[in-house]
Protein backbone atom coordinates (compact mmCIF):
# COMPACT_ATOMS: atom_id res chain seq x y z
CA UNK A 1 0.00 0.00 0.00
CA UNK A 2 1.30 3.43 -0.95
CA UNK A 3 1.92 6.01 1.77
CA UNK A 4 -0.76 8.29 0.28
CA UNK A 5 -3.37 5.51 0.48
CA UNK A 6 -2.52 4.84 4.14
CA UNK A 7 -2.90 8.56 4.91
CA UNK A 8 -6.31 8.61 3.19
CA UNK A 9 -7.52 5.64 5.24
CA UNK A 10 -6.29 7.27 8.45
CA UNK A 11 -8.20 10.44 7.57
CA UNK A 12 -11.41 8.48 6.92
CA UNK A 13 -11.01 6.62 10.22
CA UNK A 14 -10.72 9.90 12.14
CA UNK A 15 -13.89 11.32 10.56
CA UNK A 16 -15.84 8.08 11.06
CA UNK A 17 -14.84 7.83 14.73
CA UNK A 18 -15.39 11.51 15.54
CA UNK A 19 -18.62 11.73 13.47
CA UNK A 20 -17.45 15.22 12.56
CA UNK A 21 -15.10 16.75 9.98
CA UNK A 22 -14.40 19.62 12.37
CA UNK A 23 -13.31 17.43 15.29
CA UNK A 24 -11.40 15.07 13.01
CA UNK A 25 -9.52 17.99 11.44
CA UNK A 26 -8.46 19.19 14.90
CA UNK A 27 -7.40 15.63 15.82
CA UNK A 28 -5.30 15.31 12.66
CA UNK A 29 -3.95 18.86 12.71
CA UNK A 30 -5.21 19.86 9.27
CA UNK A 31 -7.86 22.10 7.76
CA UNK A 32 -11.43 20.90 7.41
CA UNK A 33 -11.44 21.59 3.66
CA UNK A 34 -8.26 19.54 3.14
CA UNK A 35 -9.73 16.66 5.13
CA UNK A 36 -12.95 16.77 3.11
CA UNK A 37 -10.93 16.57 -0.14
CA UNK A 38 -8.98 13.56 1.14
CA UNK A 39 -12.14 11.65 2.03
CA UNK A 40 -13.73 12.54 -1.31
CA UNK A 41 -10.58 11.29 -3.09
CA UNK A 42 -10.77 7.99 -1.18
CA UNK A 43 -14.45 7.56 -2.08
CA UNK A 44 -13.70 8.21 -5.75
CA UNK A 45 -10.84 5.72 -5.76
CA UNK A 46 -13.00 3.02 -4.14
CA UNK A 47 -16.10 3.90 -6.14
CA UNK A 48 -18.17 3.88 -2.94
CA UNK A 49 -19.81 6.48 -0.74
CA UNK A 50 -18.29 5.98 2.71
CA UNK A 51 -19.92 8.81 4.67
CA UNK A 52 -23.38 10.33 4.80
CA UNK A 53 -23.07 14.07 5.35
CA UNK A 54 -25.76 16.47 6.56
CA UNK A 55 -25.51 20.00 7.86
CA UNK A 56 -25.62 18.63 11.42
CA UNK A 57 -23.90 15.28 11.38
CA UNK A 58 -21.62 12.81 9.63
CA UNK A 59 -22.18 9.04 9.76
CA UNK A 60 -20.66 6.05 7.97
CA UNK A 61 -22.67 4.35 5.23
CA UNK A 62 -22.90 0.55 5.19
CA UNK A 63 -19.70 0.45 3.13
CA UNK A 64 -18.12 2.93 5.53
CA UNK A 65 -19.06 0.79 8.54
CA UNK A 66 -17.43 -2.26 6.96
CA UNK A 67 -14.27 -0.33 6.22
CA UNK A 68 -14.27 1.08 9.77
CA UNK A 69 -14.62 -2.42 11.26
CA UNK A 70 -11.57 -3.51 9.27
CA UNK A 71 -9.41 -0.44 9.82
CA UNK A 72 -9.95 0.30 13.53
CA UNK A 73 -8.47 -2.91 14.99
CA UNK A 74 -5.69 -3.04 12.40
CA UNK A 75 -4.52 0.52 13.07
CA UNK A 76 -4.98 0.07 16.82
CA UNK A 77 -2.68 -2.94 16.73
CA UNK A 78 -0.18 -0.98 14.65
CA UNK A 79 -0.31 1.91 17.15
CA UNK A 80 0.25 -0.50 20.05
CA UNK A 81 3.25 -2.11 18.38
CA UNK A 82 4.82 1.24 17.56
CA UNK A 83 4.13 2.55 21.06
CA UNK A 84 5.72 -0.60 22.52
CA UNK A 85 9.01 0.58 20.99
CA UNK A 86 9.15 3.06 23.86
CA UNK A 87 10.61 0.17 25.84
CA UNK A 88 13.80 0.86 23.90
CA UNK A 89 13.99 4.33 25.44
CA UNK A 90 15.71 5.08 28.70
CA UNK A 91 12.46 6.56 29.97
CA UNK A 92 8.93 5.15 29.45
CA UNK A 93 6.86 7.24 27.09
CA UNK A 94 3.54 7.37 25.31
CA UNK A 95 -0.13 8.27 25.66
CA UNK A 96 -2.38 6.26 28.01
CA UNK A 97 -6.11 6.72 27.36
CA UNK A 98 -8.39 5.68 30.24
CA UNK A 99 -12.17 5.66 30.58
CA UNK A 100 -13.29 6.30 34.14
CA UNK A 101 -16.27 7.28 36.22
CA UNK A 102 -16.12 10.74 37.71
CA UNK A 103 -15.71 9.73 41.38
CA UNK A 104 -12.82 7.33 40.64
CA UNK A 105 -11.04 9.97 38.57
CA UNK A 106 -11.27 12.51 41.39
CA UNK A 107 -10.50 10.27 44.37
CA UNK A 108 -8.19 7.59 42.94
CA UNK A 109 -6.71 8.45 39.55
CA UNK A 110 -5.79 12.09 40.00
CA UNK A 111 -4.23 11.76 43.49
CA UNK A 112 -1.84 9.16 42.01
CA UNK A 113 -1.28 10.98 38.71
CA UNK A 114 -0.43 14.17 40.57
CA UNK A 115 2.76 12.44 41.76
CA UNK A 116 3.21 9.97 38.90
CA UNK A 117 3.31 12.35 35.92
CA UNK A 118 6.18 14.57 37.15
CA UNK A 119 8.24 11.39 37.64
CA UNK A 120 7.70 10.33 34.00
CA UNK A 121 7.57 13.49 31.86
CA UNK A 122 7.36 11.50 28.61
CA UNK A 123 4.13 9.78 29.65
CA UNK A 124 0.82 11.49 28.91
CA UNK A 125 -2.56 10.44 30.27
CA UNK A 126 -5.99 11.20 28.83
CA UNK A 127 -9.03 10.44 31.03
CA UNK A 128 -12.48 10.18 29.45
CA UNK A 129 -15.33 10.43 31.99
CA UNK A 130 -18.24 8.11 31.22
CA UNK A 131 -20.73 6.13 33.32
CA UNK A 132 -21.48 3.64 30.55
CA UNK A 133 -19.81 0.23 30.48
CA UNK A 134 -17.22 1.19 27.88
CA UNK A 135 -15.61 -1.50 25.72
CA UNK A 136 -11.98 -0.39 25.83
CA UNK A 137 -11.04 -2.58 22.85
CA UNK A 138 -13.81 -1.27 20.59
CA UNK A 139 -13.15 2.34 21.63
CA UNK A 140 -9.38 1.95 21.17
CA UNK A 141 -8.64 2.85 24.78
CA UNK A 142 -5.79 1.48 26.87
CA UNK A 143 -7.67 0.89 30.11
CA UNK A 144 -10.82 1.60 32.08
CA UNK A 145 -11.87 2.12 35.69
CA UNK A 146 -15.16 0.68 36.96
CA UNK A 147 -16.50 -1.20 39.97
CA UNK A 148 -14.92 -4.63 40.16
CA UNK A 149 -18.18 -6.47 39.51
CA UNK A 150 -18.67 -4.55 36.25
CA UNK A 151 -15.39 -5.66 34.65
CA UNK A 152 -15.64 -8.31 31.93
CA UNK A 153 -14.05 -11.64 32.82
CA UNK A 154 -11.73 -11.56 29.80
CA UNK A 155 -10.05 -8.38 31.06
CA UNK A 156 -7.02 -8.14 33.33
CA UNK A 157 -8.13 -6.20 36.42
CA UNK A 158 -6.21 -4.61 39.30
CA UNK A 159 -7.95 -3.34 42.42
CA UNK A 160 -7.13 0.35 42.90
CA UNK A 161 -9.34 1.44 45.83
CA UNK A 162 -11.06 0.37 49.00
CA UNK A 163 -14.78 -0.41 48.89
CA UNK A 164 -16.85 2.76 48.38
CA UNK A 165 -19.04 3.90 51.27
CA UNK A 166 -22.37 5.29 50.04
CA UNK A 167 -24.97 7.64 51.53
CA UNK A 168 -28.50 8.80 50.77
CA UNK A 169 -28.80 12.47 51.51
CA UNK A 170 -31.27 15.31 51.31
CA UNK A 171 -31.37 18.98 52.24
CA UNK A 172 -33.02 19.95 55.57
CA UNK A 173 -35.62 21.95 53.64
CA UNK A 174 -36.65 18.97 51.55
CA UNK A 175 -36.79 16.57 54.49
CA UNK A 176 -38.78 19.12 56.43
CA UNK A 177 -41.54 18.81 53.83
CA UNK A 178 -41.50 15.02 53.46
CA UNK A 179 -41.44 12.12 55.95
CA UNK A 180 -38.03 10.51 56.20
CA UNK A 181 -37.85 7.08 54.55
CA UNK A 182 -37.49 4.19 56.99
CA UNK A 183 -36.97 1.38 54.47
CA UNK A 184 -35.75 1.50 50.84
CA UNK A 185 -39.27 0.90 49.49
CA UNK A 186 -40.33 4.27 50.97
CA UNK A 187 -38.23 5.94 48.28
CA UNK A 188 -41.00 5.44 45.72
CA UNK A 189 -42.87 8.22 47.55
CA UNK A 190 -39.90 10.60 47.33
CA UNK A 191 -38.35 12.82 44.69
CA UNK A 192 -35.00 11.22 43.89
CA UNK A 193 -32.18 12.61 41.76
CA UNK A 194 -30.94 9.98 39.34
CA UNK A 195 -27.58 9.22 37.76
CA UNK A 196 -27.89 8.49 34.04
CA UNK A 197 -25.65 5.71 32.73
CA UNK A 198 -23.72 6.77 29.67
CA UNK A 199 -25.59 7.28 26.41
CA UNK A 200 -28.33 4.84 27.46
CA UNK A 201 -31.65 5.92 28.93
CA UNK A 202 -31.08 3.81 32.02
CA UNK A 203 -30.58 5.20 35.50
CA UNK A 204 -28.27 3.62 38.05
CA UNK A 205 -30.22 1.58 40.64
CA UNK A 206 -29.88 2.44 44.31
CA UNK A 207 -28.39 -0.54 46.14
CA UNK A 208 -29.05 -1.57 49.72
CA UNK A 209 -28.07 -4.36 52.11
CA UNK A 210 -29.36 -5.33 55.53
CA UNK A 211 -28.69 -8.85 56.73
CA UNK A 212 -29.56 -11.30 53.94
CA UNK A 213 -31.68 -8.72 52.11
CA UNK A 214 -30.05 -6.83 49.22
CA UNK A 215 -32.79 -4.88 47.45
CA UNK A 216 -32.04 -2.72 44.42
CA UNK A 217 -34.54 0.13 44.11
CA UNK A 218 -35.18 2.11 40.94
CA UNK A 219 -36.34 5.58 41.86
CA UNK A 220 -37.78 8.55 40.03
CA UNK A 221 -37.71 12.28 40.41
CA UNK A 222 -37.79 15.67 38.70
CA UNK A 223 -34.23 15.67 37.36
CA UNK A 224 -31.37 13.34 36.38
CA UNK A 225 -27.73 14.00 35.51
CA UNK A 226 -24.70 12.12 34.24
CA UNK A 227 -22.41 13.88 36.70
CA UNK A 228 -22.20 13.52 40.48
CA UNK A 229 -21.41 17.20 40.95
CA UNK A 230 -24.80 18.22 39.55
CA UNK A 231 -26.63 15.52 41.54
CA UNK A 232 -25.06 16.89 44.72
CA UNK A 233 -25.92 20.45 43.71
CA UNK A 234 -29.57 19.52 43.10
CA UNK A 235 -29.73 17.79 46.49
CA UNK A 236 -28.27 20.86 48.21
CA UNK A 237 -30.92 22.98 46.46
CA UNK A 238 -33.68 20.79 47.93
CA UNK A 239 -34.86 19.01 44.78
CA UNK A 240 -34.87 15.57 46.39
CA UNK A 241 -32.79 12.72 47.76
CA UNK A 242 -29.46 11.71 46.22
CA UNK A 243 -27.44 8.49 46.35
CA UNK A 244 -23.78 9.50 46.44
CA UNK A 245 -20.37 8.35 47.71
CA UNK A 246 -19.98 9.23 51.39
CA UNK A 247 -16.74 11.14 50.86
CA UNK A 248 -18.45 13.24 48.17
CA UNK A 249 -20.96 14.65 50.66
CA UNK A 250 -19.19 14.37 54.02
CA UNK A 251 -18.33 18.07 54.27
CA UNK A 252 -21.93 19.05 53.61
CA UNK A 253 -23.15 16.53 56.19
CA UNK A 254 -20.73 17.98 58.75
CA UNK A 255 -21.97 21.49 57.99
CA UNK A 256 -25.64 20.46 58.26
CA UNK A 257 -26.42 21.36 54.66
CA UNK A 258 -27.32 17.74 53.96
CA UNK A 259 -28.87 15.04 56.15
CA UNK A 260 -28.25 11.31 55.80
CA UNK A 261 -31.19 8.86 55.71
CA UNK A 262 -31.38 5.06 55.54
CA UNK A 263 -27.80 4.88 56.80
CA UNK A 264 -28.35 1.39 58.25
CA UNK A 265 -29.34 0.16 54.77
CA UNK A 266 -26.45 1.68 52.81
CA UNK A 267 -23.77 -0.95 52.12
CA UNK A 268 -20.43 -0.11 50.45
CA UNK A 269 -20.07 -0.67 46.73
CA UNK A 270 -17.26 -2.99 45.57
CA UNK A 271 -13.89 -1.36 44.98
CA UNK A 272 -12.80 0.35 41.78
CA UNK A 273 -10.63 -1.73 39.46
CA UNK A 274 -8.40 -0.69 36.58
CA UNK A 275 -9.03 -3.09 33.69
CA UNK A 276 -7.28 -3.58 30.38
CA UNK A 277 -7.05 -6.23 27.64
CA UNK A 278 -4.40 -8.94 27.71
CA UNK A 279 -1.63 -8.02 25.30
CA UNK A 280 1.68 -9.73 24.77
CA UNK A 281 3.34 -6.34 24.31
CA UNK A 282 1.82 -4.22 27.06
CA UNK A 283 3.02 -0.65 27.09
CA UNK A 284 5.71 -0.10 29.75
CA UNK A 285 4.00 3.18 30.63
CA UNK A 286 0.74 1.38 31.41
CA UNK A 287 2.57 -1.24 33.49
CA UNK A 288 4.11 1.52 35.59
CA UNK A 289 0.76 3.23 36.08
CA UNK A 290 -0.95 -0.03 37.10
CA UNK A 291 1.64 -0.58 39.81
CA UNK A 292 1.33 3.03 41.01
CA UNK A 293 -2.47 2.71 41.26
CA UNK A 294 -2.63 -0.79 42.77
CA UNK A 295 -4.51 -0.73 46.10
CA UNK A 296 -2.44 -1.81 49.05
CA UNK A 297 -4.60 -2.39 52.14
Amino acid sequence: MRREEMADLTAFLAVAEERSFTRAAVRLGMSQSALSQIVRRLEERLGLRLLTRTTRSVAPTEAGERLLETLAPALSDLDSRIAALSALHDRPAGLIRITSVEHAAETVLWPVLRTFLPMYPDIRVEIILDYGLTDVVAERLDAGVRLGEQVDKDMIAARISADIAMAIVGAPGYLGRRPRPKVPQDLVNHDCINLRLGASREHAPWRFKRGPREPHVRVDGPVAFNTLAMIREAALDGFGLAYLPQDYVQRHLDEGRLISVLADWCAPLPAYHLYYPSRRQQLPALSLLVEALRHRS
